[in-house]
């Protein structure tokens, strides 16, 4: 794979929440792809070729008035991203069941433990949206269930449907270093039968009991129809990456499409939702 930068922002925020919360959603929206929160805000990665001076000017929160924000920018080459991950990446565990830790932290004595090395690729569990699809990995019926993890970045969601008890496990990324990531983790964690690809949602193949969908609201409502078409009559849909004020939003096009709400979760103000199909 031929060797790529990345550009760093390093985001002080004021006050830091909300503010560090929907500057997240309008990073993503302009093209950042993975987050690592600080004591003073974030630090926001988007790979060199998809950067250009004038990336923020859409950013719309940076001028907002009752929110301060400054921010320094430098290139990282990907091999020394494990550097920068170990200085920054602590464990975390959700539920009391699971424990997604990099190779170098002390292993817990709980019922499933992932090993990460995230690299360049969103999803450790450290930000709300990924929390919250793991919670509902832990909580629902996975055995024997055929499952797509669409934009899977490092894996982690796929990887925990396996150990949950999936029989046949697929993970789609767009982004070329995600596709990468998430083959050396699925590897990483004795899951090398998950099939990982890359592709927009047109790569979907087949039908699933169980599709989940970490991405942004942008992108999930244009992509549920096309969801709804790969997912079994009774299938579960779980939905993340989009703030409460967008479930009604996302609601009404999972309606439409023939899915009936069930739940929704929430950590801090995102929201993660499951539907039936």
């Amino acid at each position: 794979m031929e060797q790529e930068s990345y550009k760093e922002y390093d985001f002080v925020v004021s006050p830091i929440e909300p503010a560090r919360d929907l500057l997240i959603a309008e990073l993503g929206e302009v093209g950042f792809e993975s987050f690592m929160e600080t004591e003073t805000g974030v630090l926001a990665y988007i790979n060199s070729k998809d950067w250009f001076d004038s990336i923020l000017e859409g950013v719309s929160i940076l001028e907002h008035p009752l929110f301060s924000f400054s921010h320094r920018i430098k290139t990282i080459e990907q091999q020394n991203w494990n550097a920068d991950w170990e200085k920054n990446f602590d464990p975390i565990t959700i539920e009391g069941q699971c424990q997604v830790r990099a190779p170098f932290h002390k292993k817990l004595d709980l019922t499933y433990d992932i090993e990460i090395l995230p690299k360049m690729s969103f999803g450790t569990g450290h930000h709300q949206t990924t929390y919250l699809m793991l919670s509902y990995i832990l909580e629902d019926e996975f055995d024997q269930k055929s499952v797509l993890d669409m934009g899977s970045g490092t894996g982690v969601l796929a990887i925990l449907a396996a150990y949950k008890g999936a029989t046949a496990v697929e993970a789609i990324d767009i982004d070329a270093w995600c596709y990468e990531n998430a083959l050396e983790n699925v590897a990483r964690n004795n899951c090398s039968y998950i099939n990982v690809r890359q592709g927009d949602a047109t790569a979907i193949q087949g039908t699933f009991d169980v599709i989940v969908a970490n991405i942004n609201r942008n992108i999930l409502l244009n992509d549920i129809p096309t969801y709804v078409r790969h997912i079994t009559k009774g299938g579960r849909l779980y939905l993340s990456g989009f703030y409460l004020e967008d479930l009604e939003l996302i609601k009404e096009k999972c309606e439409e499409n023939n899915l009936t709400f069930e739940s929704n979760k929430q950590k801090d103000n995102w929201i993660s939702a499951k539907f039936v199909y």
